[in-house]
């Protein structure tokens, strides 16, 4: 028998999970408008973080992947009634990604700056890089544990936890921005953008600690490790290697942004940094209902509920351009604020609003973009959306990218390179389920 979908049961799972995704662009925001308006070298400082930002996402997004193949799992067995075969499956996948992340770390460490001369950086700029990368990569392995834990929680169909701890994140992040990047006179001296990486890390650190204890006292999962692999250890790192490769087509993107913006000189590489983080702000924030629709598709994946499912994604269409309309409509209306928030350099808001346009148009396009790419992720669907994001990074972003920077477009080449290529990501998920599941229901 199908359940009935309603706006309350989405928003029970995505309203909490919308704040929790916020937590991460939050981190980044907080460092971006703190370090933008330091007395000293801001637009240097800027594009560092910026920059150390794309990286370190980078690494993130491609590791922390481990959240949605565990939500896979854990969410199709829920709808089947057999979470008690699966309940030893995360400690061991916890495991696996931190151990991953202590060996990236060990690897990135001494080079950190022939990385970022790769990005295009140089003089006070790679300096930057290098003192905010020396500090902020060690909160890389804290990221990861927690991604993970958010996986589990999220299979379980619980988003309720997962908020509580980010939002504790984000406000000790802030809180010791504010202490460690401007000092307090006559107890603690300025430490600039290494006092911004210092809090970053303290955050993921505590985050880490809360998830632990809220995963052991309100769950029935143990984090004990057993001597033998769970059978659905295959599977997991079959997702997993799946969203690995996709998600560094993903970066490719973001590589090529952030360096092409580096080449074109300080101003750029701060506008783009600003322009950046208010898009992955939207993209984080439309991220409650992608994880409603991760979780919900794959409960009703693993029961078979079909028609569910095509009323789930129904829904989740409607709800996702309506947000996304929203978003864009709020940053029309403070269209002259926003960018001074970050930044009081004239040559860096000059940049930043020759494409802060696009950033807002782009906000429904990203949201239906999103939402589907969460349910396919949690209908399993992992190497479907790797074939597509290859294609769209090489025969899309790339091409248009070269195009328009040819034509001297700058900023602006970038910005529409990531417009074509999210609509080449999304529009592909919508026409391949509802050609698959509309039949079924039928």
């Amino acid at each position: 028998m199908a359940i009935k979908i309603t706006f309350k049961s989405i928003n029970k799972l995505a309203i909490p999970a919308l704040i929790a995704g916020i937590a991460e662009p939050v981190l980044s925001i907080t460092d971006t408008a703190i370090i933008g308006n330091i007395e000293s070298n801001a637009t240097e400082s800027l594009a560092a973080v910026g920059i150390v930002g794309a990286f370190i996402s980078m690494l993130i997004w491609v590791f922390g992947q481990i959240r949605s193949a565990i939500s896979s799992i854990i969410s199709q067995y829920v709808g089947a009634n057999k979470l008690n075969e699966v309940k030893e499956l995360p400690a061991q996948a916890i495991a696996i990604v931190v151990l991953c992340s202590v060996l990236i770390l060990a690897i990135t460490y001494p080079f950190s700056k022939q990385i970022f001369q790769f990005y295009n950086a140089s003089g006070l700029i790679l300096d930057y890089c290098m003192r905010y990368f020396s500090i902020r990569i060690f909160g890389f392995p804290f990221a990861l544990f927690v991604f993970a834990i958010f996986g589990t929680f999220r299979g379980l169909q619980n988003t309720f936890y997962p908020m509580i701890i980010a939002i504790i994140g984000a406000f000790v992040n802030i809180i010791f921005d504010f202490i460690f990047v401007y000092g307090i006179e006559g107890y603690l001296p300025a430490m600039h953008i290494e006092g911004a990486a210092y809090a970053s890390v303290l955050a993921q650190i505590v985050m880490a600690v809360i998830a632990v204890i809220l995963l052991l006292k309100k769950t029935d999962i143990s984090l004990k490790l057993s001597l033998s692999f769970h059978p659905e250890i295959k599977r997991l790192l079959g997702m997993m290697g799946n969203l690995f490769i996709r998600t560094i087509a993903l970066n490719v993107a973001l590589y090529f942004a952030t360096s092409y913006a580096t080449g074109y000189g300080p101003e750029y590489i701060a506008a783009y940094t600003i322009s950046l983080n208010i898009w992955l702000l939207g993209a984080f924030m439309i991220d409650g209902y992608s994880s409603a629709g991760n979780i919900l598709a794959g409960k009703f994946l693993g029961a078979k509920d079909y028609k569910s499912l095509l009323d789930l994604s129904n829904k989740l269409f409607k709800y996702g351009i309506t947000v996304g309309a929203v978003m864009g409509l709020i940053g029309l209306l403070l269209y002259n604020f926003i960018g001074t928030i970050f930044t009081k350099e004239a040559i860096v808001l000059e940049q930043f609003y020759t494409v802060f346009w696009i950033v807002l148009i782009t906000q429904p396009i990203n949201a239906i973009s999103f939402i589907f790419d969460g349910m396919f992720k949690g209908m399993g669907e992992m190497k479907y959306l790797r074939n597509l994001l290859i294609l769209s990074t090489g025969l899309v972003f790339i091409p248009i990218l070269l195009i328009f920077d040819y034509l001297e477009f700058k900023l602006v080449a970038i910005w529409i390179a990531f417009t074509f290529w999210i609509i080449a990501r999304g529009l592909p998920l919508v026409l391949k389920f509802r050609r698959k599941f509309l039949p079924l229901v039928k």
